[in-house]
């Protein structure tokens, strides 16, 4: 991982922990999005960010993953085997884990089958909307790059 961390990975632990391979993979996906709807329609735009409405983040899908394997752990446990009572036991430390220091070992998991944080998902939305003309005053036109690096400060 790089030495030097920008602001959004500073303050959000889930990017802070992930290898720098995947991290720049996930960046570039978003800067490639973003500048694909560089000359689309306010309405194309607007069809992307509803669509970003309602991706589930890092943090559902481990809040999802965690409590279902609590629970097919826990069921299992009382109808099949005391034994799969291991499973609650090995998932839900994970879970604590996570919420005190902001991953566990799913979250590398995660992060490698494209799962985005939630800033990361702010990030995009807030590039497109910027894209869209939705902070600016005149018709001045706004290209990617510039709704990126706006985003990020």
């Amino acid at each position: 991982m790089a030495d030097q961390h920008t602001p959004l990975e500073m303050s959000d632990p889930v990017r802070a922990v992930t290898p720098e391979g995947t991290q720049v993979g996930l960046d570039r996906k978003i800067k490639q999005r973003v500048e694909s709807y560089a000359e689309a329609s306010a309405g194309e735009i607007s069809v992307r960010i509803d669509e970003l409405e309602r991706e589930w983040d890092i943090e559902r899908v481990l809040e999802l993953n965690a409590s279902s394997l609590a629970f097919v752990g826990t069921v299992l446990g009382a109808t099949v085997s005391r034994k799969w009572l291991l499973l609650p036991g090995v998932v839900l430390p994970f879970l604590f884990q996570h919420a005190i220091q902001g991953w566990c070992p799913p979250v590398f998991l995660f992060r490698r089958l494209r799962v985005r944080t939630r800033k990361e998902i702010e990030l995009e939305k807030y590039a497109l909307k910027a894209l869209r003309g939705d902070f600016v005053a005149s018709t001045k036109e706004v290209n990617p790059e510039d709704a990126l690096r706006g985003a990020t400060r």
